[in-house]
């Protein structure tokens, strides 16, 4: 299991980087469009990597016990991660599914747990297994299925360029792996009518 970082974010040491950056791409770092990029730069980092402070556990106050005992989808979660390979975003929808064996997660959860786990360096296969694998573990469901699609800015802008491409993965645990009724109705409800 990934350890959780708890030292704070060294901003100055950032900040310094950046400058080296810039310097490195031919650039003057003191005229006055680039004077507060590495304290911005800073910041943003920061910001956008926040999910690597933080367990996930702390959302999961509002677990409710429950007798529903059909599949509960929270579609189209926004959400957007830094690629470990190159620094770079990526940008997409996460669907979760779920199926409860007596206790429900407050919806607004789901998406927060999509968060925590996609603000760190991530890839989009171990962002997939680890949101399935968190709520497997702590909400103990009969079953979860996890579905990322995202746009991945490495490839869009760099490299292949090949913009309007989107990596799709899947994370299919207990009943949605094992029975494959169960894992059909769990898709046709992920992807819906309009999706059909």
């Amino acid at each position: 299991m990934e350890q959780r970082v708890t030292k704070p974010v060294d901003l100055e040491r950032i900040e310094k980087a950046v400058l080296e950056i810039l310097e490195a791409v031919g650039e003057n770092p003191q005229r006055e469009g680039l004077r507060d990029t590495p304290r911005r730069v800073a910041r943003m980092y920061a910001e956008l990597l926040d999910g690597m402070r933080h367990d996930p556990s702390e959302h999961l106050g509002s677990v409710f016990h429950e007798k529903y005992d059909e599949i509960v989808l929270l579609r189209d979660i926004p959400f957007y991660s830094i690629c470990e390979h190159h620094l770079m975003p990526f940008i997409g929808k996460a669907h979760v599914a779920y199926l409860p064996d007596g206790q429900v997660l407050g919806v607004s959860k789901l998406a927060r747990i999509v968060d925590m786990f996609a603000r760190r360096l991530q890839l989009q296969e171990r962002l997939t297994d680890q949101i399935a694998d968190f709520l497997m573990k702590n909400l103990k469901p009969k079953g979860v299925t996890v579905v990322l699609e995202a746009s991945h800015s490495c490839m869009t802008i760099r490299g292949i360029k090949k913009p309007g491409a989107v990596m799709v993965t899947s994370a299919l645990r207990g009943i949605f792996k094992s029975d494959p009724r169960s894992r059909s109705e769990v898709m046709t409800l992920l992807h819906g009518n309009e999706r059909m």
